[in-house]
């Protein structure tokens, strides 16, 4: 199906006076459209500013990022933050909702910002997400599973061609964070979304399709370049 995000030479080194710290050293992988890929490694490994580097997030010292054929170093932060908008979709362990719009609302930020028609299809992704009364409540009315709901229904509301989910289950019990799996897996498979997850759970990434391991700041394996030799 061809690449949707390269990342070549990347290497992110944050600075503070005359001190220096290098967070990723040298990264390189290409992911390939509809593939399910997990980020995993210990704390301090690199694993969030890796995936904020790849959605454009946040600025890398060194190398290059391609995502959806796009260079981002050649774009603008206007250009950046409307390819976001429009091909990408995002999950946090934080949900990361607006504690002032209801539940539907929030959903419907990103069709919004596109000037685009957001509240039926808002309705039938939360209905999906299992929320269809719930949503004109806020967010602090919520649990913190239906408030995931709602980051898992924002994120697909513009169809992204690919999804980035930090942590998604992480400030989850054990049974909610089983069911946001499933319903992450699902919707994923539903929509044909690319789907790079970043956890420190070994048994969500087993359910991908492939692991790539950081230490330190570096890639020390990568599952499928292993099965492919």
């Amino acid at each position: 199906m061809g690449s949707i995000l390269k990342i070549e030479k990347v290497s992110k080194v944050y600075t503070s006076g005359e001190s220096s710290l290098k967070v990723l050293d040298d990264v390189n992988f290409d992911i390939e459209a509809g593939d399910i890929i997990s980020i995993v490694g210990p704390s301090g490994s690199g694993k969030t500013t890796l995936l904020g580097l790849c959605a454009g997030l946040d600025k890398f010292t060194e190398g290059e990022v391609v995502l959806c054929g796009k260079v981002l170093s050649a774009m603008s932060e206007d250009e950046c933050a409307s390819l976001r908008n429009e091909k990408v979709g995002f999950v946090f362990q934080n949900f990361q909702l607006i504690p002032t719009l209801t539940a539907i609302e929030n959903v419907m930020i990103p069709l919004e910002l596109q000037g685009k028609r957001a509240y039926d299809k808002a309705v039938e992704l939360l209905d999906r997400v299992g929320l269809p009364d719930r949503m004109h409540h806020y967010p602090s009315q919520l649990s913190g599973g239906e408030q995931q709901r709602v980051s898992i229904a924002r994120a697909f509301i513009n169809e992204p061609e690919i999804l980035f989910a930090d942590e998604p289950t992480g400030n989850l019990d054990d049974n909610t964070g089983s069911r946001i799996e499933a319903l992450l897996f699902e919707l994923n498979k539903e929509k044909n979304t690319t789907l790079v997850l970043v956890t420190h759970d070994l048994e969500l990434a087993g359910k991908t399709s492939r692991i790539i391991k950081l230490r330190g700041g570096k890639v020390i394996s990568d599952s499928s370049q292993m099965q492919a030799v």
